[in-house]
């Protein structure tokens, strides 16, 4: 008897809100489609999900999707570039209207905001000296203290370094193009950070310069787009979204042109 009372009163928690006129009226989508602009929060910079061409414009994997999103919806897009430390609190203080920045859906993220499901997943994966990936099998041997580890600060690659790697020393920098380069330079051992720009860097860099890419993925990442909690109307047209191009062969369009192709970076390089 408990149960069924419980599951009514749930049914009727959720009717009640899906009828509340005022929580449409607050809704973020309701705003957007009034001030007629969708505004992303976004940190150029990682490759391929956000970044700058040539010419200035931030290019990438999720400009394009919100872009898609921003047609969509028939409003103009609006990119906000925000640094990555801050991107959570511009996202709460309302400078946008949800994050599009290539973000892992962690526990503690989603405390203070919502996700939508998961977009893609991009699971850490290691750049290391030659030398290093001649002498070792595992990335379980290189938890030692002579070997240096760099990753970005505040991102997941130093979430999973610090996880994994207890007797390493560990070095973090502003972005994950610093980091990287340590390794090329050869004052760094190992590079920790997301497979898809791996890829990409041994791609550019990868060629010649003595490093090694061990491309297993060392975790399980799945990156979502953030918005503000109580916002079940947003977050309904957004998965709605995603599961729309994902069967209508718009998803796979974009995947292939910045997943998969390589010519965009002659924009880029």
């Amino acid at each position: 008897m408990k149960k069924i009372l419980l599951a009514l009163l749930v049914l009727f928690n959720i009717t009640a809100m899906a009828d509340d006129p005022q929580l449409w009226e607050k809704s973020t989508l309701n705003e957007i489609i009034k001030r007629g602009e969708l505004r992303v929060g976004l940190e150029p910079g990682y490759m391929p999900f956000e970044m700058k061409d040539k010419k200035g414009n931030i290019i990438g994997f999720d400009v394009d999707m919100v872009r898609l999103m921003a047609k969509e919806m028939g409003v103009k897009l609006k990119l906000v570039p925000t640094a990555w430390d801050g991107i959570i609190a511009g996202l709460l203080t309302r400078k946008y209207d949800m994050i599009a920045s290539g973000m892992t859906m962690t526990q503690k993220r989603n405390l203070k905001v919502n996700f939508s499901h998961p977009y893609i997943s991009a699971g850490q994966t290691l750049i290391l000296r030659k030398e290093i990936a001649d002498k070792y099998k595992t990335w379980k041997e290189l938890d030692r203290p002579d070997i240096t580890i760099v990753t970005k600060l505040g991102v997941t690659g130093e979430i999973a370094a610090r996880k994994m790697f207890k007797k390493a020393k560990i070095r973090t920098f502003e972005t994950e193009a610093d980091a990287a380069q340590e390794v090329l330079n050869g004052k760094a051992d190992v590079f920790i950070y997301d497979k898809p720009y791996n890829v990409l860097f041994m791609a550019k860099k990868g060629k010649g310069h003595g490093i090694v890419h061990w491309d297993k993925d060392l975790t399980f990442e799945p990156f979502g787009w953030a918005v503000r909690k109580g916002d079940p109307d947003f977050l309904n047209w957004l998965n709605n979204f995603l599961y729309q191009i994902k069967h209508d062969g718009r998803y796979d369009k974009i995947y292939k042109k910045w997943m998969i192709d390589s010519a965009w970076l002659k924009r880029v390089q």
